[in-house]
């Protein structure tokens, strides 16, 4: 029997890139827009999807088991369309008792707590992904002082939603330095070309994943060139490594989709796990039919 069970639901990290992204996609909004086809048509709709987001933070997990989840528009100095841009969604209480119970098998902390909303690292891909709005979303909050490593392992508590209907869309960035953009004199141009540290950051990043070198990714801080200058706080890319746990040591990283904005924000997303050639198999076809 094949060692790839297509039946499951690879989870997914995408670096969400600005808030203005929900407005101007660019490169990665056609992404976006095939991968909700091509998670469909490798496992069928998701029952629901488990979003972890750079965004929502916590001193432990903590899951948001609201019934509904509003539109959080986590930022400020857009434009006034940004603002009218809703994305509301069902929550998963049910599940979040099933979360809850997963991690505390495994030794880790989780909380529950009856609010909701979605930020801005959730909203805006799956408005996207699943523009309907028709799949119930778990944001699960986690501890931005966790190393890759425990973060790593809460993702392997994660492994069997894989296999019950449960997408993980993990959400961040795979390059963040915000002075880069936001601290010059004049902020680089969206399709600024990609600046050396990052180029090599991110190629770091597919190598060590196509070898499954997951003891210098687990050490990236140490060990990727220029780690500190593409993350001087690394909460947008912990969730990487959630994703990561979530499909398990076995097979390597797939980089699904490789992008960059101003020169410097990578857009870059990774499929995890057993299904993740799978995925992206199912992504090639469709982003050969679509127009140039």
């Amino acid at each position: 029997m094949s060692v790839m069970n297509t039946s499951l639901l690879p989870p997914v990290f995408v670096s969400h890139g600005s808030p203005m992204t929900a407005l101007e996609p660019g490169a990665t909004g056609p992404f976006w827009s095939r991968l909700g086809p091509a998670l469909d048509a490798l496992a069928g709709r998701p029952r629901a999807i488990l979003a972890v987001s750079a965004h929502s933070l916590a001193r432990e997990p903590v899951l948001l088991a609201a019934p509904d989840h509003a539109t959080v528009h986590d930022f400020g100095g857009f434009p006034e369309a940004l603002y009218r841009l809703r994305y509301d969604t069902a929550g998963a209480p049910a599940l979040a008792r099933e979360v809850a119970e997963l991690l505390r098998s495994a030794g880790l902390p989780a909380q529950r707590v009856d609010e909701g909303g979605l930020d801005h690292g959730i909203w805006t891909p799956l408005r996207f992904v699943y523009p309907q709005a028709d799949v119930p979303v778990l944001p699960l909050a986690f501890p931005p002082d966790w190393a890759p490593a425990r973060l790593f392992a809460l993702g392997e508590a994660l492994q069997p939603l894989a296999a019950d209907g449960v997408w993980i869309l993990a959400t961040g960035s795979i390059t963040h330095n915000l002075r880069m953009l936001f601290g010059a004199a004049q902020r680089p141009p969206l399709d600024a070309p990609e600046i050396a540290q990052s180029a090599a950051f991110r190629r770091w990043f597919v190598d060590r994943s196509a070898a499954r070198d997951w003891d210098a990714l687990l050490d990236y801080r140490a060990q990727a060139p220029h780690a500190a200058l593409m993350h001087p706080s690394d909460e947008h890319l912990l969730p990487w490594y959630v994703a990561a746990g979530a499909g398990g040591r076995a097979a390597p990283p797939q980089r699904l989709h490789d992008a960059l904005t101003y020169g410097c924000l990578g857009m870059d997303a990774y499929a995890f796990g057993p299904a993740a050639p799978a995925l992206m198999q199912a992504l090639q076809p469709a982003a050969a039919a679509a127009p140039a």
